[in-house]
């Protein structure tokens, strides 16, 4: 298994795992739509993948996974530079193996090499298993998000 720059070339298959991710996450209470934002993803992976800032785990020529990651662009001055790990995602039946571990650690290495301090992630709270992956990993709760549903024309 290898963690290397994702090439702009394979952006659509690293796009079909978003996008597998996203189906994943509606379990979780996520509110993304999976296929309707393929084509932004693919766009913004493009970027990602140009700047360096999209890995993926492979073995042999199959993809196993992805991490996307920047500096965090704040409206606000800061005293801390803060990177951002916004996508990981490991295929199913490969969690367990180290290879998010693996992606995890190339972008927590790399966004330290960009300046960071700290790093941040989000989780939604459901999800326990990713919720334990980063705890494992030293992450600790920063912010806290509330939402609540509201009734309108559009609810389901």
């Amino acid at each position: 298994m290898r963690i290397e720059p994702a090439e702009l070339e394979e952006i659509e298959a690293i796009a079909d795992l978003w996008v597998r991710l996203a189906v994943g996450q509606r379990a979780f209470g996520s509110h993304l739509a999976s296929e309707a934002n393929r084509t932004r993803i693919e766009e913004s992976m493009g970027h990602y993948a140009a700047e360096g800032n999209l890995l993926v785990a492979r073995e042999d020529d199959t993809l196993l996974g992805f991490a996307m990651f920047s500096i965090e662009q704040r409206l606000y001055v800061a005293d801390e530079t803060r990177g951002l790990v916004h996508n990981l995602f490991v295929v199913p039946e490969k969690r367990g193996e180290g290879i998010g571990s693996a992606l995890l650690e190339e972008a927590e290495r790399a966004l330290q090499e960009d300046g960071a301090a700290v790093i941040g992630i989000e989780v939604l709270a459901e999800n326990e298993d990713a919720r334990r992956f980063y705890d494992e990993r030293g992450y600790r709760p920063h912010r806290v998000e509330l939402e609540k549903r509201v009734e309108t024309d559009n609810t389901p």
